[in-house]
């Protein structure tokens, strides 16, 4: 191909090299492969992007293998969800298989494993097995049924099949080294008994295939050439290449193409558990409202949360392919989902805590229909008709009767903008018995050319549209709440994370289908929820406007000796680097070496989501990129995986005419 190996991740190059060194292409062949006991969650969308992208590349089918050996498990429900996931994110399969597709040619392989010697039944308890696999450091040792003729593993194994024996009685296993250094291939099992009815194959069968021994050999059948999965199974490689060898003997006529197993590093996220069985946990427990539960990392709940395809597909671009795991801030993806909405929602007027607002010199029996602009991002979204009356609601905190001169919203003897409208003053109040304010009276101007600071979004009272609307916050309270090992992840859940709100919104929005999206205006962005009807609208907070959970310094208790150290500056880290830029490459060496360290520090406290504007700096602007190239050493250092866009900002830099970028960018690369 013609594009530079360098912005190719690994797991591309290795395929490069494949091809390189005589794999014909069409022989491309990729899996994404679920096992159907629970809904996918955001973690798997990286490995649905890694294959089905790959598919895209190099025009090679994608199939969808569920891999369904556990009937205990396994149920249609998780079937449909899957294959409704992959399609909304926008992908398409070539071919829809099952593991169970294989239970005959897999148990047949298995005969002949027997009759060659390499395999046998194993009758002792779980614990005697357990006891003889010895531990890490310590092998393993032979047990007593490790040496039965290959004619009694026969009878066995057939009359396990035929279901004469309990649950537990008697399992099939590898005869490989009780002593490996590796533990996986201290002789694995291949088979138990299941009396279990299973979703496709129903009762046929009452021995189904351990995980280990169906995986490999169906990438085996379908003749995968590149089997991606995620860092756990790396030390599983050496029991899947030993199955595969054994197998081949036996189908290299019909599958001549042995698969080769590759690891990536999987998805982690903040504040997030990915555990199907904590996941289910949450479920069973009510703590939320099933698998598409809003709040859910499910790829159903982040749907109706009002994720979009592209803005998931950005994230899981962004974040990039790695070798080893780290743990991705969740802002990123609000960040991603941002981005994407802020380009393609409408945005529409609505108060979420209402403050009434009575305007004393606007006629009581007028009203007037303004044109408002649906998407200043989207030449192409039009205008719609807003109206406006003598009485509107504003929210309740865009309104002081005192406030300081740095307070743009509405105040005593203060005026504001009414987007789309007028301009008004506020002149009195009206409280309540407990002194708590009721009403705003204000009078209007129709002078709207004026410069006012302040702009409030209102609705009309009169046409003002009542809607719930669920404002949803994170799950969990803790960044990483199932890696304390003294504490269960349910400790940890926020229970705050919903919130069920009476709102009034403009009347536009009365026609909104399940799943539309917009921009509340300066409120943050919300879908249409499912369980939205046109006489009792529902929505779902998808994300605020900018990010509410920004890390926030620990608070130092305020002793004299604390008051005289220097204030720290009220500004943004990125916003404190951006300053250096304007000058760095003017510098001289030494104070170059000072802001160096100073711009080190702060990019400890920046994110990638801040610095990836800035790759796109003018040319002529040395030092802002220079400054941005060190900021980038830092987050590269701390754990960030280079991704398509940090590859081209470097490759770039590295062809400057200015040696001081150069030289940044060449510490990155080095």
């Amino acid at each position: 191909m013609s594009e530079d190996k360098k912005s190719l991740n690994f797991l591309e190059q290795i395929i490069e090299e494949d091809l390189t060194n005589g794999l014909d292409q069409s022989k491309l062949r990729f899996r994404f492969p679920p096992e159907p006991n629970g809904y996918l969650h955001i973690g798997h969308t990286k490995a649905i992007g890694i294959s089905f992208g790959l598919g895209e590349r190099y025009n090679a089918p994608v199939n969808l293998r569920f891999d369904d050996t556990n009937p205990a498990k396994e149920e249609q429900e998780y079937v449909d969800a899957i294959k409704e996931d992959i399609s909304w994110l926008g992908y398409k399969w070539a071919n829809e298989v099952y593991s169970s597709d294989y239970f005959q040619i897999l148990f047949d392989w298995a005969v002949q494993l027997i009759k060659d010697g390499k395999a046998y039944v194993d009758s002792q308890s779980s614990e005697a097995m357990a006891e003889q696999k010895g531990t890490p450091t310590q092998p393993g040792v032979d047990g007593p049924n490790r040496d039965r003729s290959v004619e009694e593993n026969l009878d066995l194994f057939m009359r396990m099949k035929n279901g004469e024996f309990n649950e537990g009685e008697h399992i099939l296993r590898a005869k490989i080294d009780m002593q490996h250094p590796n533990m996986l291939m201290r002789d694995p099992l291949m088979y138990r008994i299941l009396k279990k009815a299973h979703h496709r194959t129903g009762d046929d069968w009452c021995i189904y295939p351990m995980y280990d021994w169906t995986h490999g050999e169906s990438d085996y059948i379908e003749q995968i050439s590149h089997s991606l999965c995620s860092l756990e199974f790396n030390p599983h490689r050496e029991l899947y290449d030993w199955f595969k060898e054994q197998v081949y003997t036996y189908g290299k006529d019909t599958y001549p193409m042995q698969p080769k197993q590759r690891e990536f590093a999987r998805l982690n996220l903040s504040y997030t558990i990915m555990s199907k069985r904590k996941l289910l946990k949450l479920v069973e427990k009510g703590i939320v409202n099933g698998w598409d539960d809003p709040r859910m990392p499910t790829i159903s709940g982040l749907r109706r949360r009002g994720f979009t395809p592209d803005s998931i597909k950005k994230f899981i671009d962004t974040v990039g392919v790695a070798k080893r795991d780290n743990i991705i801030d969740v802002a990123l993806l609000e960040f991603c989902i941002r981005e994407d909405l802020n380009k393609k929602a409408p945005r529409v007027m609505a108060v979420l805590e209402p403050l009434k607002v009575v305007i004393t010199n606007y006629p009581e029996d007028k009203e007037e229909w303004f044109e408002a602009e649906n998407n200043q991002e989207d030449d192409a979204a039009g205008f719609r008709k807003v109206p406006f009356s003598r009485e509107i609601f504003i929210e309740k905190e865009d309104f002081k009767e005192e406030a300081s001169s740095q307070f743009f919203r509405l105040k005593l003897g203060g005026e504001v903008r009414l987007k789309n409208a007028y301009i008004i003053k506020a002149d009195s109040v009206v409280k309540d018995a407990n002194g708590n304010i009721t009403e705003v009276h204000c009078t209007y101007s129709d002078d709207t050319e004026r410069r006012i600071k302040g702009t409030l979004h209102w609705v009309s009272i009169k046409h003002a549209v009542k809607a719930e609307v669920r404002e949803y916050d994170r799950l969990f309270l803790d960044e990483a709440p199932d890696s304390h090992e003294d504490k269960d992840f349910m400790e940890f859940i926020n229970p705050k994370s919903l919130k069920i709100i009476e709102a009034f919104v403009e009347p536009s929005l009365t026609e909104s289908k399940v799943g539309e999206q917009f921009q509340f205006q300066r409120l943050g962005y919300f879908n249409v929820d499912t369980d939205s009807k046109s006489e009792a609208l529902v929505f779902n907070k998808t994300v605020g406007l900018r990010d509410s959970w920004a890390k926030q310094k620990p608070q130092t208790n305020t002793d004299n000796s604390q008051q005289k150290q220097p204030q720290k500056s009220t500004r943004s880290a990125i916003d404190q680097i951006k300053s250096y830029g304007k000058k760095y490459d003017r510098m001289k060496p030494e104070q170059q070496d000072q802001a160096k360290a100073e711009i080190q520090a702060l990019a400890k406290e920046v994110t990638y989501q801040d610095l990836e504007p800035l790759f796109g700096t003018s040319v002529k602007k040395t030092g802002t990129r220079v400054i941005t190239m060190i900021s980038l050493g830092v987050l590269l250092d701390n754990g960030l995986d280079k991704n398509e866009a940090i590859e081209d900002f470097i490759n770039k830099a590295l062809e400057d005419k200015s040696d001081l970028l150069v030289n940044e960018a060449k510490a990155i690369n080095n």
